[in-house]
């Protein structure tokens, strides 16, 4: 059996109208004209074909109908925006929830978040870190920060930055030697690599003419924090992702010996879910990524 309802927006300003006892107040309240709201009662009035408001010189008042059809909508009225104002607080309070690479969330993110804390202090960011790809579907997560070519399939993606990568090491080992004169020099040093991003080397080494010998015995770390660590302990030199290791640049932790960055086809990215209209927390946090990306200097 279907439900008799009339039209919902007449309803409502029939409602703030009664609670008012005015149509001036009314139209206050819900930002618009009083000619607005009379036309919406006379078009409730219209569907019920029942008089609602008796028009007086001084204003309005309800009639014996309308005030039995107030106390009865009234309390569900009060009721669904106790239920919103809950909701949205539950909302607010709530995390943003992001799922970002460990090397990017280590060397990129958490040292910025102070800033966006700061700036948005109702707003509390919750960081899960995974080498597997972020599946929404699966995923208990707001959205994401990704490095791969920018294709995904339950997300949408946006461009962050690109992956430039070069040999990275420790002055100390330079102080050490071999010198790093030129890239051929490299086969003098332990190579580190990171399990993740083995590739690395072969990429850049062929980039300027030069490929690993087969005899190289390479020195392969789980992560690639760890292959930085290592890098900046002097154990010998590591393919470095340029816009994550600003911060060691600039203090001189690590050097950059031929100053030649290869930039690949692969990127970061920010992924949120496809086809869902992102949460004002989500924009917030997007446009805050966007402006900290535009406005860093890079070494």
């Amino acid at each position: 059996m279907s439900r008799t309802v009339p039209p919902l927006n007449p309803l409502r300003v029939f409602e703030c109208a009664a609670r008012h006892g005015s149509f001036t107040k009314a139209a206050d309240e819900l930002f618009v004209s009083q000619s607005a709201v009379s036309r919406q009662i006379a078009t409730l009035e219209d569907y019920l074909s029942v008089k609602l408001f008796v028009r007086e010189q001084g204003g309005v008042r309800l009639t014996p109908e309308g005030e039995r059809y107030q106390r009865e909508i009234g309390p569900a009225f009060a009721s669904i925006a106790s239920a919103t104002d809950r909701l949205r607080r539950t909302t607010a309070a709530s995390p943003l929830k992001l799922r970002v690479y460990a090397t990017f969330a280590a060397k990129w993110l958490i040292r910025r978040l102070n800033d966006f804390h700061a700036r948005n202090p109702g707003i509390h960011v919750r960081i899960s870190t995974s080498v597997a790809p972020v599946t929404f579907a699966k995923d208990d997560v707001d959205g994401a920060i990704q490095f791969g070519d920018g294709n995904w399939v339950d997300g949408d993606a946006e461009f962050l930055f690109g992956d430039q990568i070069e040999p990275v090491c420790s002055p100390s080992l330079l102080a050490a030697g071999p010198a790093l004169s030129n890239p051929q020099d490299l086969f003098q040093h332990r190579l580190l690599h990171s399990r993740y991003r083995r590739i690395d080397w072969q990429d850049w080494l062929s980039s300027v003419g030069l490929r690993l010998p087969d005899e190289t015995e390479p020195m392969i770390f789980p992560s690639s924090l760890l292959t930085y660590q290592a890098a900046m302990d002097g154990l010998g030199v590591a393919i470095g992702q340029v816009r994550m290791l600003q911060s060691e640049f600039k203090t001189g932790t690590l050097i950059r010996p031929f100053q030649r960055p290869l930039e690949r086809d692969l990127a970061h990215y920010f992924v949120l879910p496809k086809g869902v209209e992102p949460s004002s927390k989500l924009r917030i946090f997007r446009d805050w990524l966007r402006q900290e990306i535009e406005n860093e200097e890079l070494l």
